[in-house]
């Protein structure tokens, strides 16, 4: 059994610490006292590099943080998803969506993976992965298609409309990529509107072709398909799903599946990453999976000192309960990354939003932050005003591009110049004796620099992010793998859409049944 974090020893000492000294951190102060700060405070992790030297931490902090993380057996835990043991504990599965980015040779020493049978599953992985991006070649290749139409939701939607977004110069074929989620019908007639039946092909990803939105959606895409004069189904339709049988009755016979060891929010490696393997190409899916995994051996086999996921979990936990920040914003200097908040929001708020820990007892403390965010520089003319003069302390993660992968001159200096000025601004602020432009400074910052966004450091990255949410799941000791708070309000809605039709507010309380009668 892992030890929550409220019970270990370091605790109480990061609780005396942040008394003494935390609480009035400075990180001008500390600049100044400590001209290798930076070089302390930052690092390089494969395709990443790291400033942290920014944050409100120093170098007791983070000792009395790295105890913690030991007492609590973050390292044990952490091989212990490594090895394939079900530490999905609420759903007894084994978290694995680091299989699907290993190279077929990688071999695993630990004895519990061999009782696990990593291998086998690794192997399976392999021929998915090599049908599926056979499959992508194909339609590449295919001077018809034009057009593809991805419909999911959550996992199966967030993680590849980010990649393909984000690796847009990558993609060398003219066709064009949709992605419908919102069972809002102008979604879909939006997207609808710029395609044609004969030259389109719609990819349904539901890994239990069950899902309401998705089902919806893909339903009145059918009907639409076949009233414009489309034909054949399954040269039109493919399915990222498990339910092969409801599948084939839709009438699709390509389908892709994965596994249950693999979380919606961590899916994009597995088939539902078709859109992204169609929009680059294979070989460069291939490098797509391998910075993620370079990521991975790094999280697996780094000191926790210079390990770059258990650092940012553990600053995430300094911040959460003893700063209490409440939510943290992400910045991402890159247009191609413009929808990486959206993607991390629910790897991290439904990866650690739980109120209760792995043995179901209730959380005496905070855990997930909000994550929220827009594309720099948007957001300095949205709410930076807040970040940097409002009476929350809110830190802000920038992630910044070196080299642009466009070839207009004087933007991308433009850029950088922009996201190097807002984090000096927020941490160094301005005095003024008036008060109204009165910065307060030592507002906490991250920047995560790439050289380039590639697939392979789109891979590092993402993969970053996944193990940093685990460390702070473990220190927590929730667990960060099921979604069980997703379920309520859709098993509600099933009861709720027949009484639209049928007027029935019976049973109802008083504020769904007013409204339900409002609405009709």
């Amino acid at each position: 059994m892992r030890t929550r974090c409220d019970q270990t020893p370091a605790w109480a000492l990061l609780k005396s610490a942040f008394e003494t000294t935390g609480k009035a951190f400075d990180v001008r102060d500390a600049f100044a006292a400590d001209p290798q700060r930076f070089a302390r405070f930052s690092q390089d992790a494969p395709h990443v590099f790291a400033d942290l030297s920014k944050n409100l931490i120093d170098a007791a902090t983070q000792a009395l943080l790295l105890d913690m993380a030991r007492q609590c057996g973050l390292q044990q835990h952490r091989d212990a998803m490594f090895a394939g043991q079900a530490i999905n504990s609420t759903e007894n599965r084994a978290v694995m969506h680091f299989l699907l980015r290993n190279p077929p040779a990688a071999q695993y020493i630990p004895a519990q993976a061999a009782i696990n049978k990593i291998s086998d599953k690794q192997a399976e992985v392999e021929v998915t992965l090599n049908a599926m991006l056979a499959f992508a070649e194909q339609i590449r290749a295919d001077d018809q298609i034009t057009d593809i139409v991805n419909i999911g939701i959550g996992g199966s939607d967030l993680g590849p409309q980010m990649a393909v977004l984000a690796l847009h110069a990558f993609a060398d074929r003219p066709q064009r990529f949709h992605f419908v989620s919102n069972v809002d019908g102008l979604e879909l007639l939006d997207v609808l509107a710029e395609c044609k039946p004969r030259s389109t092909l719609f990819l349904i990803a539901s890994k239990t072709f069950t899902t309401a939105e998705t089902m919806r959606n893909a339903q009145s895409a059918k009907a639409w398909f076949e009233a414009q004069g489309g034909q054949d189904i399954s040269r039109h339709f493919a399915a990222l799903t498990t339910n092969l049988a409801a599948a084939h009755a839709f009438g699709i016979t390509t389908t892709f599946g994965f596994w249950d060891w693999v979380g919606g929010r961590y899916s994009l490696w597995s088939a539902i990453g078709l859109p992204i393997a169609v929009a680059i190409g294979g070989k460069r899916f291939r490098e797509f999976l391998a910075g993620g995994h370079a990521m991975d051996e790094h999280f697996r086999q780094a000191p926790l000192e210079q390990n770059l996921p258990v650092r940012l979990g553990l600053l995430d936990v300094w911040y959460r309960n003893f700063h209490g920040f409440a939510s943290r914003s992400i910045a991402p200097y890159s247009h191609g990354l413009r929808r990486l908040p959206a993607y991390l929001q629910q790897l991290e708020m439904e990866s650690n939003g739980k109120r209760v820990d792995a043995q179901g007892q209730a959380l005496p403390f905070d855990t997930s932050p909000a994550i929220w965010g827009e594309p720099g520089t948007n957001g300095q003319h949205a709410y930076f005003q807040m970040l940097h003069q409002g009476t929350s302390v809110i830190p802000v993660e920038f992630i910044a591009v070196k080299n642009a992968t466009h070839p207009l001159p004087g933007h991308n200096s433009k850029l950088l110049a922009n996201v190097l000025a807002q984090a000096q601004a927020l941490m160094l602020g301005k005095t003024d004796g008036g008060g109204h432009k009165h910065f307060p400074g030592n507002r906490p910052s991250t920047v995560l620099l790439l050289d380039e966004l590639t697939p392979t450091s789109l891979g590092a990255l993402l993969a970053l992010q996944e193990h940093r949410v685990f460390v702070s799941g473990a220190i927590w000791g929730i667990n960060s793998f099921d979604q069980w708070g997703v379920e309520l309000g859709k098993l509600l809605a099933q009861d709720i859409e027949p009484r639209l039709q049928s007027g029935d507010v019976s049973g109802l309380d008083a504020s769904t049944a007013g409204l339900l009668k409002r609405l009709l």
